[in-house]
């Protein structure tokens, strides 16, 4: 619908097409990105990987009885692991680009609006994140000659509600990049910290369910390494997945907005 601004001048509302649009054009930069730089894209994945089977074997080596009891669960775990880097650093790292190419502004002045435009980048990172998922998740199994229960219906849900928490965090790396700039070096620690949320022992201790990441752990590996399908799980856990989801997302973006405002009041929005 068109209407007129404060100064006379026609302004279109942003519609669904244009949402739409603006989605088919990030998601076909992001394949143009990773087609056009081959090398950048293949040592991206190899390194994953590399990780992955290194782990593997050493386990397998030096404790093989104990590596074939908890296979499942690093599987399980190292996929959700992949899965959370890709979405939370891949809205971090496209601000910091952003602003590293002098077109972080243009971002701002878009008629969809700048929190528009970083939750549809989002949802790109997330399809992006999937599509490595899947790779990653053949290849281990290939490499590993186990099997896990891959029912669509269940794993899909439970692995987006899992991954959910981690977009969140990356709101808040999107906005401290468009105020600082240069925050690479936290990008480093924080894979850690997934680490130690992905592993927390939620059964021992229920209050780590609240948690980002810890309980879509726990569920997700209960779906993929037991077999266990969604009707059958605990309504609470669901519950609970739920919230942390939806709550982690909602305080991440007020953190992006706040700190986009901020950067605003300080003057540093075009400045790298």
């Amino acid at each position: 619908m068109s209407g007129l601004g404060a100064e006379g001048n026609e302004r279109i509302d942003p519609g669904f097409r244009d949402y739409l649009r603006f989605f088919v054009a990030s998601l076909r930069k992001t394949i143009i990105l990773l087609v056009r730089y081959p090398v950048n894209t293949l040592s991206q994945f190899g390194t994953i990987l590399l990780f992955f089977v290194i782990l593997f074997y050493t386990g397998r080596a030096l404790a093989p009885a104990a590596m074939s009891d908890s296979l499942s669960g690093l599987i399980v775990g190292y996929l959700l692991w992949t899965l959370s880097l890709t979405a939370y650093s891949g809205l971090s790292w496209a601000v910091t680009r952003e602003a590293q190419w002098g077109t972080l502004e243009q971002l701002f002045m878009s008629p969809l609006g700048f929190g528009a435009v970083m939750v549809i980048k989002t949802v790109v990172n997330l399809c992006e994140s999937l599509l490595w998922g899947v790779v990653t998740l053949a290849v281990m199994l290939f490499v590993t000659g186990r099997t896990l229960a891959l029912d669509p219906l269940t794993v899909v849900p439970i692995a987006t509600l899992a991954v959910a928490p981690a977009v969140g965090v990356g709101f808040v790396f999107g906005g401290l990049a468009i105020r600082f700039k240069r925050i690479e070096n936290a990008f480093q620690l924080v894979q850690f910290v997934f680490i130690g949320l992905i592993a927390a022992p939620v059964d021992q201790y229920p209050l780590l369910k609240w948690l980002p990441l810890a309980e879509g752990s726990h569920l997700l590996t209960r779906a993929m390494a037991d077999g266990v399908s969604v009707v059958a799980m605990d309504p609470t856990d669901l519950g609970i997945l739920l919230a942390t989801a939806v709550g982690y997302l909602l305080v991440g973006y007020v953190v992006l907005q706040y700190c986009q405002r901020w950067a605003r009041r300080e003057g540093v929005m075009g400045h790298y």
